[in-house]
């Protein structure tokens, strides 16, 4: 199902907020935390769950809910009118760092949620610096997964496969792509990928094959 928030340029309009309320906000970090992407991106992030629900406004979204647990697929999620359903994945990514490759979402547990055409994964990743203590938001993106280009990102192997950007620092949105056409290049994606793994675990196995052959010759 076509969603009216980002079939329409409607998350933008959220991307500019969310932009607005971030920078509005009074500093929020010791000396210690701003040190810490991690801490910075947290304390971040909780202050945006806390009001996400505000800004994207009565019009857009309902039955908010923000208490995930950490492993969990989304920080945020909401349903809108239509009785579409989205979780959000909140990713920070500090500008003065040279390489920041954030994981998003396993393949395995992406395909059974978009088996439901109203489920939405959205990621809302947004860019800053700090400036005396201040977190400065310099650009923001908020879009359904399948808007990000595969160009951007890639494939790590964890389990079944997680899907991770590339490079937080070069990020392609593909505005109103097709959730179907991304989807097939996931699957052939992973049909390069699964038979490279196979390879590198072959090559493990023969490696401790000749470890234990060691270790069996070897007095004890």
């Amino acid at each position: 199902m076509k969603s009216i928030l980002f079939h329409t340029n409607k998350y933008r309009e959220v991307q500019e907020k969310i932009k607005a309320f971030l920078n509005q906000q009074s500093p929020f970090l010791s000396s210690s935390t701003a040190k810490s992407p991690r801490a910075v991106g947290d304390a971040a992030q909780d202050i945006l769950a806390q009001n996400f629900e505000a800004i994207i406004g009565s019009d857009t979204g309902t039955k908010y809910s923000h208490d995930f647990a950490r492993r969990a697929m989304a920080d945020m999620a909401f349903e809108d009118k239509e009785g579409l359903y989205y979780v959000v994945d909140v990713k920070t990514h500090r500008l003065d760092t040279k390489f920041n490759m954030p994981n998003l979402t396993s393949v395995e547990r992406l395909a059974r949620f978009y088996e439901d055409d109203r489920n939405y994964f959205i990621v809302l990743m947004f860019s800053y610096k700090i400036e005396e203590l201040r977190m400065l938001v310099k650009d923001v993106i908020f879009v359904p997964v399948e808007f990000l280009d595969w160009e951007c990102l890639t494939i790590g192997a964890l389990g079944w496969g997680q899907i991770q950007i590339a490079n937080a620092n070069f990020i392609q949105v593909s505005p109103s792509y097709s959730r179907k056409k991304w989807m097939l290049q996931m699957c052939d994606l992973l049909f390069e990928f699964y038979p490279k793994e196979i390879a590198k675990i072959n090559s493990r196995v023969e490696r401790f094959k000749a470890v234990k052959e060691f270790w069996e010759n070897h007095a004890d």
